[in-house]
C-alpha cells in the first residue's frame, strides 16, 4: 500500500467528517438530552459507523469479485478513464450545488435506546447516498488491488474519523457543561445554513482527488 493512496483516502476521510446531519444530529442530542446522554448518543454513533463499515465491507467485496469476473475487459486503463470522469463530473456538479441544503434533521421519536439505533440507521440512510468520498476512497482501494487485510484496517480508521468530530463535541460537553450551550447553538444554525456550501466543496475535492489519481494510467 502507498503512501500516496493512504494519504488520498485520509483527505477524502476529512472530508467526511464534516457530515452535517450525524453532527447536527449529535448537537440536537447534546441540546435536548439530560439523562443517559452518553449511552444514547454512544448508540447512535455506532449504528452509524456500523452502517457505514458494512456498506463499504460489502461494497469491497463486490466489487473485487466484479473485477475478477470481467478482468479481460475490464483493464486498469478503462477504470482510469471512468475514475477521471467521475472526477471531471463531481467537480463540474459542485458548482451548481444549491446554496442551502435540506435543513430537516432527523430527531429521536422517543428516549429508548432503540430509538437511538432507529436515528443511526435514519440519518446514514440519508448521508449514504450522497457519501461520495466514502465511494471516492473504496473505489481507490477497489482499484489498488488491496487484500482485505490491507483494507479492513483503513476502512475502520476511516469510519472512526467519520464520527470523531461527534465523540469531541461530547468530550467538551462534559468538560465545560453549560458554557458549551451557547457554541452549540451556533454550531446548530451554522450547519443549517451552510449545509449546501459543504456539500459544493465536499464535491469539488472529491473530483480533483478522483483526477488525479487516474492521470498516471490514462
Amino acid at each position: 500500500m502507498s503512501i500516496e493512496l493512504l494519504l488520498s483516502i485520509g483527505g477524502l476521510a476529512l472530508l467526511d467528517i464534516l457530515s452535517p446531519a450525524t453532527i447536527g444530529v449529535t448537537v440536537y442530542l447534546l441540546l435536548t438530552e439530560t439523562k443517559s446522554l452518553a449511552s444514547r448518543l454512544l448508540i447512535y454513533l455506532l449504528t452509524v459507523a456500523g452502517f457505514y463499515f458494512s456498506v463499504g465491507v460489502m461494497l469491497m467485496l463486490g466489487m473485487g469479485v466484479l473485477l475478477d469476473s470481467v478482468a479481460s475487459l475490464f483493464q486498469s486503463r478503462a477504470v482510469s478513464w471512468v475514475i477521471f470522469i467521475m472526477g471531471v463530473g463531481l467537480f463540474i456538479a459542485s458548482f451548481y450545488t444549491p446554496p442551502k441544503g435540506n435543513t430537516e434533521l432527523p430527531r429521536p421519536k422517543s428516549k429508548s435506546r432503540f430509538s437511538m439505533v432507529a436515528l443511526g440507521f435514519t440519518t446514514a440512510m440519508i448521508e449514504v447516498g450522497t457519501a461520495f468520498p466514502y465511494f471516492a476512497a473504496i473505489g481507490l482501494m477497489t482499484t489498488a488491488d488491496l487484500t482485505p487485510y490491507q483494507w479492513l484496517p483503513v476502512m475502520s480508521g476511516y469510519n472512526l474519523m467519520m464520527v470523531l468530530p461527534s465523540l469531541i463535541l461530547f468530550m467538551l460537553y462534559l468538560l465545560f457543561g453549560r458554557m458549551m450551550q451557547r457554541p452549540l447553538k451556533r454550531l446548530q444554525m451554522s450547519i443549517a445554513k451552510q449545509s449546501g456550501s459543504i456539500l459544493s466543496w465536499v464535491l469539488c475535492i472529491v473530483g480533483l482527488i478522483l483526477i488525479a489519481n487516474s492521470l498516471d494510467y490514462l
